[in-house]
């Protein structure tokens, strides 16, 4: 795991980089794996790939999130990264992997309400995509939706967004 971080922190090569990133995600999956990725500073390296050009690069990077994510203080940490993550399912292509992947990350960072307030601002792009999506991408956005909604501090929010 150690090597997989180092790799992604020394290469530009988009390639090298998914590849790593599907590594790094699969190992994420494993509960026991996801404390040790978060020792090694792996999720500040994940973060910054959200950044990257390659649409493939980020979707591979959100993947990993979302397999981290599952872990309390895990989520401490991802949190910073929500806004981004927004703004990555609002650049993405319509219902693209890389748009799926960002809701799929969004859901399970909205179970608890402790990172609601994030996510005010995506209500919009929220309804937009539930309107213009796919079937796959209105299910996703139900399920950020219904977690917000369960929240009854973002009942305002969500009856007042402008679609």
């Amino acid at each position: 795991l150690q090597k997989l971080i180092h790799l992604l922190q020394a290469t530009d090569d988009p390639l090298i980089q998914e590849q790593a990133l599907i590594t790094l995600s699969n190992s994420a999956a494993f509960s026991v794996n996801q404390d040790i990725i978060r020792n090694l500073d792996g999720l500040s390296v994940l973060g910054g790939m959200l950044s990257a050009c390659a649409p493939e690069v980020k979707e591979k990077a959100l993947n990993a999130l979302n397999n981290l994510s599952m872990n309390i203080k895990n989520q401490k940490e991802i949190q910073v990264y929500i806004m981004q993550v927004c703004r990555n399912v609002e650049s993405a292509p319509l219902n693209s992997d890389l748009q799926l992947a960002g809701l799929r990350l969004l859901t399970n960072m909205s179970v608890t309400s402790d990172y609601h307030h994030k996510m005010i601002k995506s209500i919009p792009l929220f309804l937009h995509l539930l309107s213009e999506g796919t079937e796959r991408t209105q299910i996703q956005v139900l399920k950020v939706l219904v977690n917000l909604s369960a929240n009854p501090a973002m009942t305002r929010y969500l009856l007042r967004a402008q679609v």
